[in-house]
């Protein structure tokens, strides 16, 4: 039996375009050929120019929490003392595996729905110094918040002890402006099925000389996630372990893709995306998340209306093809998230937002699904015009 055509609109993975899907069903090539090294060398260079880096770009077969797993063993100790910036779902998560591994962790706690400031980050610095690393994330997936990451490392370059900078870069990178070397991050990692429009299935860190000058002294076990292994192998175009070749395939017509459309268009896009998402949202008498200058270019939150259960109405809406991300943590049952990252465009994103309008108003919210629709095509059309006027 068929599959319902779905409107995919969570925070990844994300809807894969025509073309990687294809180049996803090639057949198997030898991961340790001159085939395979042509593909890998690729698809890192390309990443790297998109984040704008000159160091070294790691893939490594894996999820995102692999990501962060690995830029905290290959930089850290037990005992070493680690300031976490989190302001959501995955801001814990990355302190969490800094815990596990043995790290002192402090954490400093933002309220869900804000973004860290600056001036905040360093009166903490000030007080506590010694930090080896601090722990930032670029974008908080869980509550649709974009972190000032180029002012927030500023700060902790500025720091007395200046500590590693380490960034959770997974649902922001390749869509949202990103400049590695420019703004001094040490390391930032992120995944394939976000906006690199590929599967689940791989791992990416750039790592910078602060970074890799901390592998030499850092004690956390690792063995899977060693990046000296991972570049000892990448030096000869491969990788220490099986690589997940068919998500590499899709992974490379991502980057190309983003390539092909530019860094300043790529994120243009996204912001316009994003800018009709949330014009939409507001317009069926939702209540966003973020403030206006923090929300995220790639996923938006909205808190449910008081009287709407979040079970029933998902329910509804997936019965009509329309599958969006519900809450996190504190946040379950409480909000809805809207993805609109990667391969997207306003057409399927004002769809969404219709049939999230219609659905609303048959659980007795009152929403004007094509006003809403008109209110996003407007608002994405005013970005794209104040982008390029």
């Amino acid at each position: 039996m068929p599959l319902m055509k779905q409107n995919l609109r969570v925070p990844g993975p994300t809807p894969l375009p025509d073309e990687a899907l294809a180049a996803q069903s090639a057949p198997m090539i030898d991961h340790r050929g001159t085939e395979f090294e042509a593909l890998l060398r690729e698809i890192s260079s390309g990443i790297a120019g998109l984040i704008g880096t000159d160091e070294e770009v790691l893939l490594i077969t894996g999820s995102g929490s692999g990501a962060l797993e690995a830029a905290v063993v290959n930089t850290l100790s037990p005992g070493d003392r680690v300031l976490a910036v989190t302001i959501g779902s995955f801001g814990d998560r990355f302190a969490k595996i800094a815990e596990v591994f043995g790290a002192k962790v402090d954490r400093f706690e933002i309220e869900w729905g804000l973004a860290a400031e600056p001036a905040a980050l360093a009166a903490q610095l000030a007080a506590n110094p010694a930090y080896k690393a601090v722990l930032l994330t670029h974008n908080e997936t869980s509550t649709g918040v974009t972190n000032p990451i180029r002012e927030l490392a500023a700060v902790a370059h500025a720091a007395r002890d200046e500590p590693l900078i380490l960034v959770d870069g997974i649902s922001g990178l390749g869509a949202m402006p990103f400049e590695m070397d420019a703004w001094g991050i040490d390391m930032v990692v992120s995944a394939s099925q976000k906006a690199w429009m590929a599967s689940p299935g791989m791992a990416i860190a750039a790592v910078g000389k602060r970074a890799r000058a901390a592998e030499t002294k850092a004690l956390m076990p690792r063995f899977y996630w060693s990046f000296a292994e991972a570049r000892r192998w990448a030096a000869k175009g491969q990788t220490p372990w099986t690589p997940a070749v068919s998500v590499l395939y899709g992974l490379r017509v991502g980057v190309r893709r983003l390539l092909e459309e530019g860094r300043e268009r790529t994120w243009a896009r996204h912001a316009a995306v994003a800018g009709g998402v949330q014009a939409g949202l507001e317009s069926l008498d939702l209540r966003l998340l973020a403030a206006a200058e923090r929300r995220s270019h790639t996923v938006t939150a909205a808190w449910l209306p008081d009287e709407l259960e979040w079970a029933p109405f998902n329910a509804a809406m997936r019965a009509k093809g329309l599958i969006v991300a519900g809450g996190q943590g504190k946040l379950a049952g409480r909000v809805l998230r809207f993805g609109h990252m990667g391969d997207v465009g306003i057409d399927e994103m004002a769809q969404a937002i219709r049939v999230m309008g219609e659905t609303l108003a048959e659980f007795g919210h009152p929403a004007d699904a094509a006003g809403a629709v008109e209110a996003a095509h407007a608002a994405y059309r005013a970005s794209l015009a104040g982008a390029t006027g």
